[in-house]
């Protein structure tokens, strides 16, 4: 047995014997190959799968609140002050702590991951496709703002 004087990164990637005469495609041989590319190159990065989780957990918000709209709209059928303080009272209750604390990881966490720039004149970070980064939290205000009373 011959003694290899390669470290063992070297030996784990260097090429086997039967792919030397294998070619590269032109995007591999751009690449970068390093062990902070190599990590990159994953799943999608964790600022995307916050705000897919953000967005569904908006949209199963506001099946739920639509159900209990319409479910309670009929209950006070033209009894239209009870049916208002009843929703009001309704909206002030609703659960958001969850979504609310992914929304705050993501206004917190998001530039960073990005590596936003930050405006000069602004102090604060760069637009994104025109318009900030932060999401608001959901609150009785939002219920009552898509579903009024």
């Amino acid at each position: 047995m011959e003694d290899d004087a390669r470290t063992p990164i070297e030996r784990l990637t260097a090429p086997e014997p039967e792919d030397v005469g294998a070619q590269l495609s032109r995007r591999a041989a751009q690449r970068q190959r390093s062990l902070e590319a190599y990590l990159q190159s994953g799943d999608p990065p964790r600022w995307m799968l916050r705000i897919a989780e953000i967005d569904r957990g908006i949209a199963s918000h506001k099946r739920r609140l639509e159900s209990a709209h319409r479910a309670m709209r009929e209950r006070f059928n033209g009894d239209r002050d009870a049916f208002a303080r009843r929703w009001e009272r309704t909206a002030r209750a609703w659960d958001f702590e969850e979504l609310n604390t992914l929304i705050r990881q993501h206004n917190e966490w998001y530039p960073i991951e990005r590596q936003l720039p930050v405006d000069i004149r602004t102090r604060d970070y760069v637009l994104v496709h025109g318009r900030s980064f932060r999401r608001p939290v959901l609150d009785a205000g939002w219920i009552l703002e898509q579903f009024p009373a």
